[in-house]
């Protein structure tokens, strides 16, 4: 049996294993996964299938085109699970400074962050906030979220694929 926690060394092969439990669907280029934080409600990540991809230069022309519309698929649904209405915007980032395989951000921005915080990417929050056991994902209080998202990312790839 496995650590209840040792996913999170292995997030690619847990999702490729069913055994990553922040899975919300599995795409052409990768996993979408709720973010293990949620201090801005519907922070999402997709994770490129291939582990040893470790920047998007690294793919092919196809490849790096269907991880990009991976993206922004996963954006929609986090801006259509998220309410247009009390969104800013969605931001997309792909970082790699930390887990060197190749992943993207999708964080949504709200209108009732902190002035500060607002106009700059979500890292200036700092460490404080991003590992706060209070904004930890929890199925308790973020499962219906998930679920939004994930139906609506489906519906949008039926829609597109």
């Amino acid at each position: 049996m496995r650590e209840a926690t040792e996913w999170r060394a292995d997030r690619i092969g847990s999702a490729q294993r069913g055994e990553n439990p922040m899975l919300m669907a599995r795409m052409r280029s990768g996993f979408a996964v709720i973010g293990d934080t949620q201090f801005l409600p519907g922070y999402s990540i997709l994770l490129n299938s291939d582990p040893s991809v470790e920047q998007l230069a690294d793919l092919d022309a196809d490849h790096r085109a269907e991880f990009l519309l991976d993206m922004t698929l996963l954006g929609a649904a986090v801006q259509a699970a998220c309410g247009v209405n009390r969104l800013r915007r969605v931001n997309f980032e792909i970082l790699g400074n930390t887990m060197p395989a190749l992943h993207a951000h999708v964080i949504p921005r709200y209108q009732w962050e902190p002035e500060y915080n607002r106009a700059r990417q979500a890292l200036s929050y700092g460490e404080d906030v991003w590992f706060a056991p209070e904004h930890a994902y929890t199925d308790a209080k973020h499962s219906e979220l998930r679920e939004t998202i994930t139906a609506h990312l489906t519906q949008l790839m039926s829609a597109t694929y």
